[in-house]
């Protein structure tokens, strides 16, 4: 098995990784971290959880110590971009952990922060940036950075970029960093809108695929109920928050506008929650994520601004209230559970007008999602058979093993660092999905089951509304 001292990666590094308790890497880390120590451009293809920033962070802060040079004021000499404010500051807060015996000198810039401030911060220049593309543009209008001096780019979440609108700003960008430079772009899924800004970034890059595109973590339990409207969801993500009081929840909405309204009327009605989306500030975001990191938010309602490269421990639950329009983000988000060797549910509700989006979210992974209740489907209109399962009966979050909790089994975890500082990683599914050995979920009689995966419609996710 590969040790982080067989990387090439120095005896500095590598005892910061001992003391952190790392001392074998994940698979992108073993795979990519070889690659971009040789200088070459690198596409890698892995789900959030994997160890991305680990794998493009620690070869970068080894060559950067090779190179000496200190940068010049309002420089910087790695460029890292990534969709989302809590992303940004994530990888800071985890490429720190891994520069504390190096001169390396690290800053983020974010929107929603005080530019003025990230201005001073970047008068005196800096070894690695870490923005989001919009702040980074406007800090470039003010004179107050310059890529003239960049010689690694990284694009994190390369495909939720493009998802929320930034490949105008992305090629932009391009065009202010030096041709000759190192590239590398890491993407949880690869349409041809990747490969085509692949192409246009990199130069003849390695390309390194640790989890194929479409599937979720093995440990994760998917189920389906069939609801008639809004209100019923809502009656039904209540019923099922309070049956688990002790454990901590996602609720995944398509809006802004939803999103608040939903997290308004469970505040009133007693539930510990928060909102996260596109009409927080900064602060606001950052305060909804570390009570609901703390244990004093159980709840938090958010919009797919929160599906992808925020990683949070111990999430028990996670419901799709507003099923997504675009199949792969139905993966990310049910990623925010089952992590770091844990187990979790993934509890989706599908009104009348969603059947399609479940069909769609199906053939993707190849799976036909257990249905949860008797609910009718919304479809058909004709009941379909309550499923139970040995140890419960039908139900929302029914396990076999007990009382909806994670289990405690003492399965080992995979170590290596992840972008929480943590171990473990991301499997594919099972062969079959999330089903058990002797647990028989129910068919909907509406359609016939699925032989194997096919490919979802093709269409980018729309901007969060």
């Amino acid at each position: 098995m590969t040790s982080f001292n067989e990387l090439g990666l120095s005896p500095t590094i590598v005892a910061t990784l001992t003391q952190l308790g790392f001392t074998i890497p994940t698979p992108i880390q073993a795979q990519g971290i070889p690659v971009v120590m040789t200088g070459r451009d690198l596409i890698g293809l892995a789900q959030t959880g994997t160890g991305k920033t680990a794998a493009f962070g620690l070869p970068i802060i080894e060559l950067l110590m090779k190179d000496e040079r200190r940068p010049d004021n309002r420089t910087t000499r790695t460029l890292i971009l990534a969709p989302t404010r809590e992303l940004v500051n994530q990888i800071g807060d985890n490429l720190r952990t891994f520069i504390r015996k190096t001169p390396i000198k690290i800053n983020q810039v974010v929107g929603g922060a005080s530019i003025n401030k990230q201005q001073l911060q970047l008068e005196r220049g800096t070894d690695i940036l870490v923005a989001t593309p919009g702040r980074l543009l406007d800090l470039i209008s003010r004179n107050a950075i310059s890529l003239r001096a960049v010689t690694h780019l990284v694009l994190d979440e390369a495909d939720q970029m493009l998802d929320l609108g930034f490949i105008h700003d992305l090629r932009k960008i391009a065009k202010m960093v030096p041709a000759k430079r190192q590239t590398l772009l890491f993407s949880a899924t690869m349409p041809k809108a990747i490969a085509d800004l692949a192409a246009s970034f990199l130069n003849n890059p390695v390309t390194v695929e640790v989890s194929p595109p479409g599937k979720a973590a093995d440990k994760v339990e998917q189920y389906v109920h069939f609801v008639n409207g809004q209100n019923h969801k809502t009656e039904l993500l209540k019923k099922t928050l309070a049956d688990h009081p002790d454990g901590r929840s996602i609720v995944f909405l398509r809006t802004k506008h939803g999103a608040e309204k939903l997290m308004k009327h469970l505040e009133v009605t007693g539930f510990s929650v928060a909102s996260i989306h596109g009409n927080k500030s900064q602060g606001q975001r950052e305060r909804a994520l570390k009570g609901f990191r703390d244990g004093s938010i159980r709840t938090l309602i958010a919009t797919d601004v929160a599906a992808r490269g925020i990683d949070i421990p111990a999430v028990s639950h996670v419901f799709n209230y507003d099923l997504p329009e675009v199949p792969d983000a139905y993966v990310h988000r049910i990623g925010r559970t089952a992590r770091a060797g844990r187990d979790g549910i993934a509890i989706a509700f599908c009104g009348p007008d969603e059947a399609r989006l479940l069909r769609d979210i199906e053939r993707l992974m190849g799976i036909e999602i257990a249905v949860a209740s008797g609910e009718a489907p919304a479809d058909r209109g004709r009941p379909a058979r309550p499923t139970r399962r040995p140890g419960g009966g039908a139900g929302a979050g029914n396990r076999n093993h007990g009382n909806g909790q994670p289990r405690k089994d003492g399965r080992p975890q995979a170590r290596g660092p992840r972008e929480d500082g943590g171990e473990g990683e991301n499997r594919s599914a099972r062969p079959g999905g999330n089903r058990k050995p002797g647990s028989r979920p129910a068919r909907r009689p509406d359609r016939p089951r699925q032989d194997g995966p096919a490919r979802a419609g093709a269409g980018g996710q729309r901007r969060e509304r």
